[in-house]
């Protein structure tokens, strides 16, 4: 058996379909393959320790925290990421330490606040309560005034919204638009102004153009009783405060940007 699980864990860096079944036998088997599934990890590519993190997810378990906390230094950005989001997720003891040195790496290189990495970490920081959630006390009253099941704030506040938050020094990355109807929810087109903001800049500068930006995004935004704004899992459209800034005196470094799952 043990031989087998062993040539599951590398199949995790085979093509999708292979990959797939792999995982799908691994979780299957459940708190037996973890300990062959963390041997396994540093044989494995970016795609495979990925998959591998789905497999930890699944089957739970405190042997999987050292292992992830081991992920949060690859060299892969999204390896990283889903690393931290999986600690977060299982509640691992120990691991906000940890999370919060990755989180200062990702300062220290410069990452864009608003890129995939430092979100997920971030969200994984407020799950496992090292980082409060700060909200707007107007933000939170027109929230409050919704349902409970509706995904997000009305888009007729979206203006008041954008004004709060940067009346409260908060800067907005980005807002995404969804429609309720019938009881189900669905992503709505909004506008793409594709406006990028110059993270070497004051921070009062940030504050101010992102208001700018995205107050012109309200503008041609979608409206409507049923249209909602925020993205899935969010506490306001997602921004970002002044500490979670890449360091200013670091220069900005290439990246590669890639996708997450939904924070």
């Amino acid at each position: 058996m043990t031989s087998h699980i062993e040539t599951l864990v590398q199949q995790l860096d085979g093509k999708a379909e292979e990959s797939y079944d792999a995982r799908a036998e691994l979780i299957w088997i459940g708190a037996d393959a973890i300990p062959a599934v963390i041997d396994g990890l540093p044989s494995l590519g970016g795609f495979g320790q990925l998959t591998a993190i789905e497999v930890f997810e699944e089957v739970g378990g405190p042997r999987c925290g050292p292992a992830l906390i081991g992920l949060l230094d690859s060299d892969n950005p999204t390896v990283r990421e889903w690393a931290a989001m999986a600690l977060a997720s299982l509640k691992i003891d120990g691991a906000v330490e940890p999370v919060r040195r990755a989180y200062r790496a990702c300062l220290e290189r410069a990452t864009p606040p608003d890129w995939s990495e430092p979100e997920g970490i971030r969200w994984a920081l407020t799950e496992l309560g090292a980082r409060a959630p700060v909200v707007p006390p107007l933000t939170t009253r027109l929230r409050a005034s919704t349902a409970d099941d509706a995904p997000g704030w009305p888009s007729t506040h979206f203006t008041e919204i954008i004004n709060d938050l940067a009346d409260h020094a908060q800067v907005i990355l980005y807002s995404q638009f969804w429609e309720v109807n019938a009881s189900r929810t669905y992503g709505v087109s909004g506008p793409d102004l594709g406006w990028e903001l110059d993270w070497t800049a004051p921070w009062e500068h940030l504050v101010e153009e992102s208001r700018t930006w995205s107050l012109l995004e309200a503008s041609e935004a979608p409206a409507g009783s049923n249209i909602f704004v925020a993205p899935p899992g969010s506490t306001v459209p997602t921004c970002t405060r002044r500490g979670d800034r890449c360091h200013p005196s670091t220069p900005p470094k290439l990246a590669t940007a890639m996708w997450s799952r939904a924070t």
